[in-house]
Order: C-alpha cells, then sequence, then structure tokens
C-alpha cells in the first residue's frame, strides 16, 4: 500500500509538481515565537472555506426571485434536513469571519508587518477586507425580508448622492430603477460568484507573497527595518533560527481552526440562525432597517450624523478610509515595527476599536428611534388599577407616548426619561408641553380631548421621585 501511495504521488509530481509545492509549503521555515496572535490569517481562510462550503449548499436550495426567495429561506431554516443546521453555520461564520480578519488586519498593524518586503501582503489584506465586507452586506439583503429590502433603498439613496454618477450608481445596485426580480438576481450573482471568485484570487496571490517574503518575525524595539539590508538579515534569521511550518508551527493553527469549528457548530445548532423578518412588503412603513450587528456602528454614525454630511461619511469617508489603509505601506515602510516605539499605532488601534465598540452598543440599543415592541407598564409601576393615573398610564401607551420615552426602564429612549417628570414640571407646564408638541415631538392637541390630557397629566404627575401627596384631579365639564 505504501509503494502504492508513493507511486501515485511520484507520478502526481511528474506531471503537475503538486507534490514539490505542498512540500515546500509545509517545511517553509517561519520565524520561531509565533505565537498565538499569528493564528488569525490561517483562522480567516478557514472561515471563508466554511462560507463556501455551506453557501454551495444553500445555494442549491435557495430561489433568487422575489416571490420565492422569502419562502426558500421559510423551506431551508423549517423544513429541509439539516436546513437550520447549515444555515446557522453560514450566518455565524459570516459574523466570524469579520471578527478574524479585523483582529488580523489590527494585528498586523501593531507588528508593523506591512513594512518592507511585505508592502503587497499588506495591500491584497486590505482588499480581502473590503470584499469580506461586501460578501456580508450582499448576504443581508439575499434574505429579501423587509429589513433586506429597505436595507437595499437605503444603500441606493446614499449611492444618489455621489456626484455626476450618483443615478447610474443607483440603478446599477438595482439593476433598474425599483427594487425588483433583476434587483436580487444582481446581488445573488455578486455574493455567490463574483465576489467569491475575487476572493479566491486574491487569497491565492496573498498566500504566495507570503511564501515568497517569509513571515513577518516578531517585532523588536531597537531593530529597526531597512530595506537596503532587510533581507540578507531575514535569510540569515531564518537559516540559524528558523523551525518548519510543519510540524513545529502548524499545530496552534490546527488547535485554533478546530476550536473555530466546534465553536460555530455549537452557536449553529444552539442559537441557529438570524431570524427572517416579515416578507418584503412597500405598503409596510411600520419597518425599521437595520443591519447586522457588524455594520451597526455604521448604522449608529449615520443616525447620530446631521442629515446633510451621511453621504460625506458613508461615500467619501469610506472610500478615504480604504485608499489610506491601501497606501500606507508606500508611505511607511521602513522604521521601527514594534508597538512599543510606535505609540501613534496603539493610539489608532484604541480610538478605533473604543469607536466602534461605542458605536455598536448604542447601535444596538438605537435610542433615536421609538421603541415600538414596548408593553405597557405594569400595575406596579403605575402604582394604581383605576382612576386617572390608571387611565392615563393606559393612553400613555395607546398614544405612542410610551414608544419615545422611558418610565423605570421601559420605553423608547428617543424622548426625554419621564421616571421622575413629576419633581420637574408641574401641570400647566405638562399640559402645555403636550399640546403644543417640542423638538421632534408632534402636537396633541388635535388628537387628544381635554379628559384624555387631564388624564395623562395626572399619570405624569404621580412620577416622582418620591410619593406626591394626594391630589383631586380636576373635573373637565
Amino acid at each position: 500500500m505504501k509503494q502504492r501511495l508513493g507511486a501515485a504521488l511520484a507520478w502526481l509530481e511528474d506531471r503537475t509538481g503538486l507534490v514539490g509545492i505542498v512540500r515546500t509549503v509545509m517545511q517553509h521555515p517561519v520565524p520561531p515565537g509565533a505565537t498565538w496572535w499569528y493564528v488569525f490569517g490561517s483562522a480567516t481562510l478557514l472561515a471563508f472555506l466554511v462560507q463556501v462550503v455551506t453557501g454551495v449548499v444553500l445555494g442549491s436550495m435557495y430561489v433568487p426571485a422575489p416571490d420565492d426567495a422569502y419562502r426558500s429561506l421559510e423551506f431551508i431554516t423549517n423544513d429541509a434536513p439539516a436546513g437550520r443546521l447549515v444555515r446557522g453555520m453560514h450566518a455565524w461564520t459570516a459574523t466570524a469571519m469579520i471578527v478574524l480578519i479585523g483582529i488580523h488586519a489590527l494585528q498586523v498593524f501593531l507588528f508593523g508587518s506591512y513594512k518592507y518586503p511585505r508592502e503587497v501582503n499588506w495591500m491584497t489584506g486590505v482588499l480581502l477586507l473590503a470584499f469580506t465586507l461586501a460578501m456580508a452586506f450582499t448576504g443581508q439583503i439575499l434574505r429579501f425580508d423587509n429589513n433586506g429590502v429597505w436595507s437595499t433603498i437605503v444603500l441606493v439613496k446614499m449611492t444618489s448622492y455621489v456626484p455626476v454618477i450618483g443615478d447610474d450608481l443607483g440603478r446599477f445596485f438595482l439593476a433598474g430603477d425599483v427594487v425588483n426580480a433583476s434587483t436580487l438576481s444582481h446581488f445573488f450573482t455578486f455574493h455567490v460568484f463574483v465576489i467569491p471568485g475575487l476572493i479566491f484570487a486574491i487569497i491565492g496571490i496573498h498566500l504566495y507573497l507570503v511564501i515568497r517574503n517569509g513571515i513577518s518575525e516578531p517585532p523588536e524595539a531597537g531593530r529597526p527595518v531597512d530595506p537596503a539590508t532587510y533581507r540578507a538579515w531575514y535569510h540569515d534569521y531564518l537559516r540559524r533560527e528558523g523551525v518548519p511550518f510543519w510540524p513545529d508551527a502548524i499545530w496552534r493553527d490546527a488547535l485554533f481552526g478546530v476550536l473555530l469549528v466546534v465553536g460555530l457548530l455549537v452557536l449553529a445548532g444552539v442559537i441557529g440562525p438570524p431570524e427572517v423578518g416579515a416578507p418584503p412588503s412597500p405598503a409596510n412603513l411600520d419597518t425599521n432597517p437595520r443591519p447586522d450587528w457588524y455594520f451597526i456602528w455604521l448604522f449608529a454614525a449615520l443616525a447620530l450624523l446631521p442629515p446633510g454630511i451621511e453621504f460625506y461619511f458613508l461615500i467619501l469617508g469610506s472610500g478615504l478610509f480604504f485608499i489610506g489603509l491601501f497606501i500606507l505601506p508606500l508611505l511607511a515602510n521602513r522604521g521601527e515595527r514594534s508597538w512599543k516605539m510606535r505609540p501613534w499605532a496603539v493610539g489608532i488601534v484604541c480610538v478605533i476599536v473604543t469607536g466602534v465598540g461605542a458605536l455598536t452598543v448604542y447601535g444596538l440599543q438605537a435610542p433615536w428611534s421609538p421603541d415600538f415592541a414596548t408593553q405597557p407598564l405594569s400595575a406596579e409601576v403605575v402604582g394604581a388599577t383605576t382612576g386617572p393615573v390608571a387611565n392615563g398610564a393606559q393612553l400613555f401607551h395607546e398614544k405612542g407616548c410610551h414608544y419615545c420615552h422611558r418610565i423605570a426602564g421601559s420605553g423608547g429612549q428617543r424622548g426625554p426619561d419621564l421616571t421622575t417628570i413629576g419633581d420637574k414640571l408641574s401641570e400647566n407646564e405638562l399640559i402645555w408641553r403636550i399640546a403644543n408638541g417640542g423638538v421632534n415631538m408632534p402636537s396633541f392637541a388635535g388628537t387628544l380631548t381635554q379628559h384624555e390630557l387631564r388624564e395623562i397629566v395626572a399619570f405624569l404627575q404621580s412620577r416622582r421621585s418620591a410619593p406626591a401627596p394626594a391630589q383631586n384631579v380636576p373635573t373637565v365639564r
């Protein structure tokens, strides 16, 4: 058996040279001290391969047509054998891929691994980051529920602000003038064929450059990169201290990869895929399109910006950001690599991580939007089951006030918290504010009767930090 296998490999090597290539890759020397920080690149590649495998399975059952896309996802999730698990794996692996490629990019930046001679390694990595984000965005649209349809409309609205070519860009994304069958087919083609094909090609170039230029050694303070001498020093360093990738270094990648796949299987089996929202309907205006969590920080930033500059932040800002990333090694390809000697690099990473983290938390809360899922206040919170206060609490919810105002931790956050509003505004001030409205608050003078207004005010007057003295509510005759 061993002889037959050897003969088969000899035949394959003679005709293709693949055995020698694989042997070279597996045995190439790597710097000693390549720690767990070095596993995120291979983990990202593994996540992409899982995406491809699960995507092929899902693609065999998904129908990219407006009337059938939603139903096919419901069939995959609820009726197809292992469909929920496969769709869950696909969704959770998308999350993992975003996280892993983000960590990998930050690690390469902090370690200065974009410097000579690995400038093109970094450039291809930036392209992979951009295409990974594009894969995630187009995947959300393919769910083609209300959220997916409105997300597409928001994207087209933003691109329409691009000078000169804005309208053409919008028609390109929609494959026409409105969201229709061509739009879904257009995004399906990009998500399944075009973007993965580009990613495969760039991964090939990226891996070739990793082998050609070698894995960057752990940075040391006081050992700057000099393009005139680095290659000779690096090859001598590997000759003296390098270890073979197989088996000395690969075990970390293999172990982390196994843990990654097991973790994804657990998440897919226990939590499952994201819920498919309501079927798309142009008549349904009670919808709040929100991106998946890895884009929620951008959603929050756009919500906080003044209406006139969202375009500049989303289109122009993101374009400049990726251009800056792409040309970074052309501007700084020499000098210190250690993060200890590059405080500006540490500062940039801290700003990015803190900013994205804070905006993500803020976006998940979405305090700028009414919370239409808010439930009526309990009798314990209201403090009464009958009378003007109880009636006012019911009207407070029915008239939509509760969707924008919080009381005792329940309700929306768009307006001020009214938990202790009775301490701050008098009865007449509350009547005036409700009747006339205010910033981002409509006037209720034409939608409330005098009796309803008095009952809501009675309820709000009862919202105090200390129990209020008993008062008689005036009767409106």
